[in-house]
């Protein structure tokens, strides 16, 4: 299947996430629309950094979950339903998976897995996710993380693997806008 079925990854998130995980359907569908708008000035693959943002967060759908990392999880499931491995890597790895990874003990079992990409298409993706709220508002990445810290409590290991991945992060929304920026309008 691969990337000529890209095409199917709204409706693949919609029928997981829509009735099962409602806020995170909202979340999911404002990525996707602000990972289509910032693509093309990024000078990213559109195509491939919208499939992916439609598809970041199906690890958490109920009927997908498995180690509890949703990144890990959605990514495994994505290679089962014939999307590819580039797609499955970019939800395997975003957003700072891996500092989650190792939160969990997994980090091994991801890099092993699923190649990290470091490129225009995956910054869009982070840019998107972390510029955008559990309900589909526009945030700062500062608004963003605190939105995180306050959901999930200090002590959480989510709170304690953005202590340490905010670096990364920031880095990657700055490639991300350094590109939209360069653009002509």
């Amino acid at each position: 299947m691969g990337e000529a079925h890209l095409d199917r990854a709204p409706r693949v998130a919609e029928h997981q996430l829509a009735t099962a995980l409602p806020r995170r359907w909202r979340h999911v569908q404002a990525v996707a629309a602000k990972a289509g708008r910032i693509a093309p000035l990024a000078e990213a693959d559109v195509e491939v950094a919208v499939a992916a943002a439609w598809l970041h967060d199906i690890g958490y759908a109920p009927d997908i979950v498995d180690t509890g990392m949703h990144a890990l999880d959605g990514a495994r499931w994505l290679l089962r339903e014939g999307f590819s491995r580039r797609v499955a890597g970019l939800v395997a790895h975003h957003s700072c998976a891996s500092y989650e990874a190792g939160e969990r003990g997994l980090v091994e079992v991801l890099t092993s897995e699923f190649m990290r990409e470091e490129s225009p298409t995956s910054d869009v993706l982070w840019f998107a996710d972390m510029t955008t709220g559990p309900d589909g508002q526009d945030l700062t990445v500062e608004e963003r993380l605190a939105e995180i810290r306050e959901r999930y409590g200090p002590d959480d290991l989510v709170s304690r693997f953005w202590a340490r991945a905010e670096p990364t992060l920031r880095d990657a929304v700055r490639r991300a806008r350094g590109r939209m920026r360069a653009q002509p309008m």
